[in-house]
């Protein structure tokens, strides 16, 4: 081979990875910058999926909900399916901050990408003691705060119903972890804005939004549950509407970045929570057929841009178009009022 051919073989540039093009990284606040904004849903995804495929493509990684104490989580059946989705009683079986330390979170900061900690509790206490037992920890780069947890100083009620408990919970993360605090919020609800707002107020960073939809599916034979508890958290396709819309009206009403998650399966899935005010999205349930969706996703996303000529991802951030009382107008144009009637700023990326 002539010098000159390998000088020239030199010199040819290699294509871009579509996991780490700079037109796809997102900032979720307080330092947390992520490569792209595709990561997987807490709960749906654990570290073992590295010997399928390569997690350092990912623009973080989020451990599944762990509690301060171990807890068995609900009697089986814990998974059934159910047309276009799928229904779980988990129930967040946790083996406690200890083991969590120990054994489970090494296993995710040895990837170079984010990793975000999913904490819940039975109690606003039990939130704060894991947020100090997290605080300084090497490797944790955010919590995220699952306030679908069951309140059991309110009888039961989940935490993220109650706009008060909410601002509890938040306010006490964000006083004893120095870092970001993202606030994940439950679908259960009359008004999810009025939640994000509590969340926002008390100090999140962003928001994540939603969490699964309470549901149910009876066996006719047997007349019993299709899982171990009557109700369960349904997930999948069939909340994507449901959620889509969810995430538009937390985005219209709060200035911090959203973390859009429901259904999504694929890079157009994708497309229409960032369109609806989403800087980052979550993949869950799609994971269980295709463990290559989140990866398929971000390739998407890149194509995407690559196809309408599209500088970055932040351009699409709350970019919906639509006509409110007859005007063409976009997201800005109808945004949720402020305390003082002044439209409230809707979250965009920085530049």
């Amino acid at each position: 081979m002539s010098e000159r051919s390998v000088a020239s073989q030199e010199v040819v540039p290699q294509a871009p990875s579509p996991y780490s093009d700079p037109r796809l990284a997102v900032d979720l606040g307080r330092g947390l910058r992520l490569q792209n904004p595709v990561m997987p849903a807490s709960g749906c995804f654990g570290p073992e999926m590295g010997a399928l495929v390569d997690l350092n493509q990912l623009g973080a990684l989020v451990t599944k909900t762990i509690f301060y104490h171990p807890r068995a989580g609900n009697p089986s059946p814990r998974l059934a399916e159910t047309p276009a989705g799928m229904l779980n009683s988990v129930g967040i079986p946790s083996r406690g901050i200890d083991y969590f330390l120990a054994h489970i979170l090494p296993a995710y900061t040895r990837y170079r990408v984010p990793t975000i900690v999913s904490i819940g509790g039975l109690s606003i206490q039990e939130y704060w003691d894991l947020a100090a037992r997290l605080d300084g920890v090497p490797g944790v780069a955010a919590l995220e705060v699952n306030i679908s947890c069951p309140n059991l100083e309110a009888g039961g009620l989940e935490i993220g119903a109650n706009p008060r408990h909410v601002a509890a919970v938040v306010e006490g993360v964000v006083q004893r972890f120095d870092g970001p605090v993202i606030a994940k919020l439950t679908p259960n609800v009359t008004r999810i804005a009025d939640i994000a707002r509590a969340a926002e107020e008390a100090g999140a960073t962003a928001i994540s939004a939603v969490n699964t939809l309470v549901a149910m599916a009876i066996d006719v034979r047997s007349r019993r549950p299709r899982t171990g508890t009557p109700t369960a958290g349904i997930s999948g396709p069939a909340i994507k509407p449901i959620a889509l819309r969810m995430v538009w009206e937390v985005a219209r009403t709060v200035r911090v970045p959203v973390i859009g998650m429901g259904g999504i399966s694929n890079a157009e899935d994708a497309l229409e929570f960032i369109l609806a005010g989403a800087t980052a999205i979550a993949i869950g349930t799609a994971n269980f057929p295709r463990p290559t969706a989140m990866h398929e996703t971000i390739r998407g996303l890149r194509d995407f841009l690559d196809a309408e000529g599209i500088g970055h991802i932040r351009e699409l951030v709350g970019a919906l178009r639509y006509e409110p009382f007859g005007a063409v107008g976009t997201l800005d144009a109808a945004r949720e009022p402020d305390g003082d009637g002044q439209p409230r700023t809707p979250p965009r990326a920085p530049r």
